[in-house]
């Protein structure tokens, strides 16, 4: 009898909350899709089943789908189940809504609203959600249903069922870092016999809970520390097996899908040559940037490539990722793609990354590396807002230049915003907002959040913060930049 129970305990907990694999292996799974570049768009899927030509057909409605866009990457990795597919649609004309659907033998119409040209001043929004996991057996679980179309009942009263509540109030999702927590695998009782695929099934589960979001809003991402390895456990990285360590599922998933840098839209040939040699130096997905109207984005890593980076080899998180450029090769591209920043054509500037270096909590809440490599380029090329997430809550501070808080406050700063989006909830939970710091004007951390960011006019952005569950705005605030020079290089 003891031999029994010991046997049906061990299969009870190797049991793997895989989805179910459909019946025609070509069906797409997973969907996301994102901003290439100026007038294109990719779409990325992944299948049970490597496709020799993976193709979208696109139009302009649901019933006219008469044009057709293929590519031959169909990639996976040893311990993935599926395959990683991506799509690139060009010349869309601008701000256009497009119909798409995946060819397979079992698919469905969706659309997307393409990229605003760079100079575009029509007022938009952008979501930022960082810290995001996986909801259901490996993950946070709520017991709250209601009917949300489109979501499973579990992500109601989540952060993603207020993205998907609320669909029509943004126009793209900005994601910096730590997607799913499937390297969190262990801290379910059911999954400790098998981590080798309970780590891939969260991974399948949680990008099956995104794709109502991603397939429909381009969401742009860069790295987090969740990405790295699959345990979170300092120096395990040599115990992960192959595919489940450096970045890999990350790399397969978006590495095709990014932009790198977009051509300079501004007439000033120095801005013209400074954009091509960022779009040279670009890393997608760990570093690159893009314009949307009034908007110049930059995503950077904050894991590695840069010196003292907390997940490179010897980094402080003993996660052992990376390089993924020669040396200095992030800092190089940030210097170049600020400097191409043409203020008479996008006004803000904007730059995500995962790890902050402002933050209540104390010190083991920032990233002393991060500031050292990337404040002070922030500071020299004007940079508007900086977007950060990792430590679990939301927080605004006012704009602050080397640990002060600017004395213009919101009213035309010259250092940047910064704020940390961190709350959008995961397996972990929300961190104690813990001792104030200086220049900090909100903390919540009752409840998961995210943060929408508003770009109403060329002189006014708007920071909100809302809560996932219900959609009420937590805190609310305007900054003010006069944007009086084309090009901005402080000393």
């Amino acid at each position: 009898m003891f031999f029994l129970l010991l046997s049906s305990f061990v299969l009870a907990v190797a049991a793997v909350n895989y989805p179910a694999i459909p019946n025609d292996e070509t069906t797409p799974v997973q969907q996301h899709i994102a901003i290439k570049g100026p007038d294109s768009m990719s779409i990325g899927w992944n299948t049970y089943e490597k496709l020799t030509k993976p193709c979208v057909h696109y139009g302009f409605s649901s019933d006219n789908l008469t044009q057709q866009a293929c590519s031959t990457t169909s990639i996976t990795y040893a311990s993935s189940r599926t395959y990683s597919n991506a799509v690139t649609l060009t010349e869309l004309t601008p701000a256009t809504t497009y119909y798409y659907k995946i060819v397979s033998g079992n698919s469905t119409v969706d659309h997307f609203f393409s990229p605003r040209a760079a100079g575009d001043t029509t007022p938009f929004n952008m979501d930022i959600v960082i810290d995001l996991g996986v909801y259901g057996a490996d993950g946070f679980t709520t017991t709250k249903r209601d009917t949300i179309p489109n979501i499973q009942p579990a992500l109601e009263h989540t952060t993603i069922g207020s993205l998907a509540q609320n669909i029509n109030d943004y126009e793209l999702v900005v994601h910096p870092g730590d997607f799913a927590y499937a390297d969190d695998w262990y801290l379910r009782l059911g999954n400790l016999l098998d981590g080798k695929d309970a780590y891939e099934a969260i991974l399948e589960n949680f990008y099956e809970q995104l794709a109502p979001i991603a397939g429909r809003k381009a969401y742009m991402v860069s790295p987090g520390n969740h990405e790295a390895d699959c345990t979170e456990l300092d120096y395990t990285s040599g115990l992960c097996p192959q595919g489940q360590s450096n970045f890999t599922d990350f790399m397969n998933r978006f590495g095709h899908a990014m932009p790198s840098a977009f051509p300079s839209s501004s007439k000033n040939s120095a801005a013209q040559s400074r954009a091509a040699k960022a779009a040279g130096l670009a890393n997608p997905p760990f570093w690159y940037s893009f314009e949307y109207g009034m908007v110049h984005v930059t995503m950077f890593d904050t894991e590695t490539d840069f010196p003292n980076a907390p997940d490179a080899p010897g980094g402080s998180a003993g996660l052992n990722g990376g390089p993924f450029g020669f040396t200095n090769q992030q800092l190089e591209f940030l210097t170049a793609d600020l400097a191409s920043v043409d203020r008479t054509v996008t006004p803000w500037l904007i730059v995500a990354g995962h790890r902050p270096w402002y933050s209540t909590g104390g010190s083991t809440n920032i990233c002393a590396p991060c500031q050292t490599a990337f404040e002070s380029l922030f500071n020299k090329y004007g940079v508007d807002l900086v977007i950060a997430g990792h430590v679990h809550n939301s927080q605004r501070f006012l704009p602050m230049g080397n640990g002060v808080p600017d004395p213009a406050g919101m009213n035309n700063p010259t250092a940047p915003m910064y704020i940390i989006a961190g709350g959008a909830g995961n397996i972990e939970g929300v961190s104690k907002v813990g001792a104030n710091a200086t220049g900090n004007a909100f903390a919540y951390a009752d409840e998961f959040s995210y943060a929408q960011v508003q770009v109403l006019d060329k002189q006014h952005l708007g920071v909100e913060f809302l809560k996932s569950s219900s959609g009420v705005v937590l805190d609310s605030s305007v900054l003010y930049k006069e944007h009086g020079v084309a090009f901005v290089v402080q000393s």
